[in-house]
């Protein structure tokens, strides 16, 4: 399992966990300023994308949540953290809360939600799967890339369109597809949202069409301890197209954590 391990020993340990079809990258921005800023940041590549070993067939949510925790006993992290996720991410976080919450101190939900899929959504995801082990990246790739990032962003800020692309082109197809396999069959998060019992922030792009902020609002409402952020001028990677503001928001969010015992 490829990851980043950035930043100093003094603040928070923060885990992010990229979203389909990216890589650890994704987080770049927030991994420079939160390190910047005191932070422990670790950034992995989840199985079946970037540099991380490619197993194809079905990966399950719980497999990736698993191979978290792995990754935290590797690195020797005892003390609680603070884990966030974008999308896949965030869904893959909601995961690591109902297996092991006694290693969370705070989330963060990133334009995702908690509903399992319904039974449309799991045949388009496995027509999907099967698309790209037959075509491979790239049509798919310029497809949705106005969704992942909006039109305004790949006209007026083309780097941040380019990063998305190239993190797309350069996922491994068998792995996505797997991923996208296992998301088809995720549990519903819904019953598990009321039992958090750490401070979570929700974030989502106000145009994000793939979890609109109405999905944010779901989680919000639900989530006991919970604080909304929406990021305008974004959609569905608020943290690459609007880092500024999505900075602001976790800055602020850190920073009114109850104090660290022990």
């Amino acid at each position: 399992m490829a990851y980043e391990d950035t930043g100093g020993a003094g603040g928070e340990t923060i885990l992010l966990v990229h979203g389909h079809p990216f890589d650890h990258t994704m987080w770049a921005p927030q991994t420079a300023a939160l390190a910047t800023a005191g932070h422990r940041v670790v950034a992995p590549d989840l199985r079946g994308y970037g540099a991380s070993q490619v197993v194809p067939g079905t990966t399950r949510l719980e497999t990736f949540a698993a191979d978290l925790a792995a990754l935290l006993d590797h690195l020797g992290v005892t003390g609680r953290i603070v884990l966030g996720g974008l999308s896949m991410g965030g869904q893959i976080v909601m995961e690591c809360a109902r297996r092991f919450p006694e290693r969370l101190r705070a989330l963060v939900l990133a334009g995702t939600f908690a509903r399992a899929e319904t039974a449309d959504g799991r045949r388009q995801r496995n027509a999907t799967a099967d698309r790209l082990l037959r075509e491979g990246m790239r049509g798919y790739a310029e497809e949705v890339l106005d969704k992942m990032v909006a039109p305004r962003t790949i006209a007026t800020r083309p780097a941040v369109a380019e990063h998305v692309r190239r993190m797309m082109l350069g996922t491994p197809p068998e792995g996505a597809a797997a991923a996208l396999r296992g998301r088809a069959e995720r549990p519903d998060y819904t019953g598990t949202l009321a039992g958090l019992a750490v401070p979570a922030l929700v974030a989502v792009g106000r145009d994000d069409t793939y979890t609109p902020v109405a999905d944010a609002e779901f989680l919000h409402a639900r989530v006991p301890d919970a604080r909304l952020a929406v990021i305008e001028d974004a959609a569905h990677l608020p943290n690459l197209e609007q880092p500024r503001a999505f900075d602001a928001a976790l800055t602020a969010f850190l920073a009114e954590l109850p104090e660290r015992v022990g």
